[in-house]
């Protein structure tokens, strides 16, 4: 007598498979601007602490940020949003934002990042 055990993957179970493979492409596809956004804010405060552009006054801080975030052009930041202050004689410099990104009907996610100077 022969077993004919059949291994594999099932129709219903490959369809699930795809399902997840699908909702993740989709988060992924959603949410993957916003942390290019929050990547981009952390490359530009650290190109301006590493060329001392963090040392300047307050305006001078920010039209900097501003010089920089024309190249990289991020939406949902800018100079004015800049939290610049003083600790032990160094300006830190804080960028702070949130991001509502709807993903299907009324269902969305809320992204909040912070990228500072401080050590």
């Amino acid at each position: 007598m022969t077993s004919n055990k059949q291994r594999g993957i099932s129709l219903s179970g490959a369809l699930m498979g795809m399902i997840v493979l699908a909702l993740a492409g989709l988060f992924a596809a959603k949410l993957l601007p916003s942390y290019l956004d929050y990547f981009a804010v952390q490359k530009i405060l650290k190109a301006m602490e590493q060329a001392g552009d963090t040392k300047g006054s307050v305006k001078e801080i920010r039209n900097s940020f501003d010089r920089r975030n024309s190249i990289e052009n991020v939406q949902s930041m800018r100079g004015d949003d800049l939290e610049v202050t003083k600790e032990g004689g160094e300006a830190v410099v804080t960028a702070n934002w949130s991001v509502k990104v709807p993903i299907v009907a009324n269902f969305s996610a809320c992204l909040d990042f912070t990228v500072t100077t401080a050590k």
